[in-house]
C-alpha cells in the first residue's frame, strides 16, 4: 500500500521579517557608521571647546544638538505627529510627551530665571529669553505655521531630524522653509509699522511673579492633559504586542537587552518629552534657549541680501526677542551648529536602530513639502521662531507670546488636517 506524504505546512513559522516589531539585532555596519559619526562629533566638540574660552559654546551647541536629535529621532517627537496621533488615532501618548516636556521646561527655566533676576522687575526682562510681542500678526503667523505643518506632515525640527532618517518629504519641506522666509523679510516691515511696532512684549512674571506664573502655566498644562484624557480612545494608548525571542532568550545578556532597549526599541513618548524639557533648560542655562531656524532664516537673508531682494532696513526685527536671523558673517554660528548636531545625531541613531530608510519623493511629496515648508517658513519668520523657539522656549520662560503661538498653531494644524488626508 502507498503512503501519501503529510504536506508540508510552510505557513506554520512565518519568516523572521513578517513580524517588523521583532527584535532586530545591531547591525555591525550600522554600529561602526554611528561610531564613526558619533566620534567626528565629539572630536568637533573637544576642538570648539578647547583653547578659546569664548568658542566653548559652540562645542556645547553642537553636542546639545546631537543629544536633540538623538531624542527625538528615538521617541518620535513631532508637534503635528503627536497632535494627529490624539485627533485621528485616539492616542494622547505623545500630546502628554509635548505637555510633559512644557512642564518640565517651565520649572526648570525657573529656576534658572529667578537665580539670575530674583525679582521679576517691571522694566526687566530675562537674558535671551524668547519673549515676543503680542499682536494679531503673532496669531496670523502661527496659524500659517500650523496649516503648513499639516500639509508638510511634520514641524520643522521633526523635518530636521527625519532629513537624518532620509525621510522623501524633509528636503523640500526644508527647502520651502527657506524660501518662505525670503517671503517674511518681504513682508516683515509693513507688518511691523502697521501692527508688530505697537505690539506689548508680555512676560507674565511681571504680571503674575515666579511662583504665580509656575501654578498658571502646570494648571494650563494639567488642563491640557485632562482633555488629551478626554478624547484618548481606551486601546489606541496601550502597547502593540512585541515579539522579542531575543530578547527572552536566556542565553542573552543584559547588556544586549540594554542596547536592544535604548538603540533600538522606540523610547516611551514620556521619556522622550522629558529629555526634551530638561535640554531645554539646560541649553538655556549654558548656551541659550532651543530654536532650529534661526541658521535657516540667516541662510535665506543672507541670500536674499546678495541678490538684492531685501529693503534695505528691516525695520525692529534685530530688536527683539527670538530666534534671531542676522545676516551672517562667521560660517559657523551656535544655531547654525545646534542643527547640524540634530541632523547628525538622529542619523546615527537611525542606522543604529534601522530606520534610515532613504527613498525617491513621490511627486505629491515634493509639492506638500514645498507648500507647507513655504508656509511655515512666513510664519516662523513673521513670529520669530517655530514650535521650539517660540512655543517651546517661550512657554518655559513665560511668555504670553509662547501660549498665543499654541493655541493659533493648533487652531492651523487643525484647518489643514482634511487635505493633509487627501494628499497623504
Amino acid at each position: 500500500m502507498t503512503t501519501t506524504p503529510a504536506p508540508r505546512l510552510t505557513h506554520a513559522v512565518p519568516p523572521a521579517r513578517s513580524n517588523p516589531a521583532a527584535v532586530r539585532p545591531l547591525r555591525p555596519a550600522a554600529v561602526i557608521a554611528a561610531l564613526v559619526l558619533a566620534s567626528a562629533i565629539v572630536w568637533a566638540v573637544v576642538d570648539l571647546s578647547g583653547g578659546d574660552p569664548a568658542a566653548r559654546p559652540l562645542g556645547l551647541s553642537l553636542a546639545l544638538g546631537a543629544i536633540f536629535g538623538i531624542t527625538l529621532q528615538r521617541s518620535r517627537f513631532c508637534f503635528f505627529c503627536h497632535a494627529r496621533d490624539l485627533i485621528e488615532g485616539g492616542d494622547p501618548r505623545g500630546v502628554l510627551a509635548i505637555l510633559l516636556a512644557l512642564a518640565v521646561g517651565v520649572a526648570g527655566y525657573t529656576l534658572v530665571i529667578g537665580a539670575w533676576l530674583p525679582i521679576p522687575l517691571p522694566e526687566r526682562l530675562p537674558p535671551d529669553a524668547h519673549i515676543g510681542p503680542v499682536s494679531l500678526v503673532l496669531a496670523v503667523a502661527a496659524f500659517a505655521f500650523g496649516f503648513g505643518m499639516s500639509l508638510s506632515g511634520s514641524c520643522i525640527s521633526a523635518h530636521l531630524y527625519r532629513l537624518g532618517e532620509g525621510s522623501p518629504t524633509a528636503p523640500f519641506a526644508l527647502l520651502g522653509t527657506a524660501a518662505g522666509f525670503g517671503l517674511g523679510f518681504l513682508s516683515w516691515n509693513t507688518l511691523f509699522l502697521s501692527v508688530v511696532s505697537e505690539a506689548p512684549v508680555i512676560w507674565l512674571p511681571h504680571h503674575l511673579g515666579y511662583a504665580g506664573t509656575l501654578a498658571f502655566s502646570l494648571s494650563i498644562l494639567a488642563a491640557l492633559a485632562l482633555a488629551a484624557f478626554a478624547f484618548a480612545r481606551p486601546r489606541a494608548a496601550q502597547e502593540p504586542a512585541v515579539a522579542e525571542p531575543c530578547v527572552s532568550d536566556p542565553h542573552v545578556s543584559d547588556l544586549r537587552r540594554a542596547a536592544h532597549a535604548v538603540f533600538v526599541a522606540r523610547w516611551p513618548a514620556l521619556v522622550g518629552g522629558a529629555i526634551v524639557g530638561v535640554i531645554s533648560a539646560a541649553s538655556y542655562l549654558r548656551v541659550g534657549p532651543l530654536g532650529v531656524t534661526a541658521e535657516i532664516g540667516s541662510l535665506a537673508r543672507s541670500a536674499a541680501d546678495r541678490l538684492h531682494l531685501l529693503p534695505e532696513t528691516l525695520y525692529g526685527l534685530d530688536g527683539f526677542r527670538g530666534c534671531a536671523t542676522a545676516v551672517k558673517t562667521a560660517l559657523l554660528s551656535r544655531n547654525g551648529l545646534f542643527v547640524i548636531g540634530l541632523v547628525g545625531g538622529s542619523f546615527a541613531s537611525a542606522l543604529l536602530s534601522g530606520a534610515f530608510a532613504p527613498r525617491a519623493p513621490r511627486p505629491a511629496e515634493v509639492a506638500s513639502g514645498l507648500a507647507g515648508g513655504l508656509l511655515m517658513g512666513w510664519g516662523a519668520m513673521t513670529a520669530l521662531g517655530c514650535t521650539v523657539g517660540v512655543l517651546l522656549s517661550g512657554i518655559h520662560a513665560g511668555a504670553l507670546s509662547g501660549w498665543i503661538f499654541l493655541a493659533a498653531a493648533f487652531a492651523g494644524m487643525l484647518a489643514g488636517l482634511p487635505i493633509r488626508r487627501r494628499i497623504a
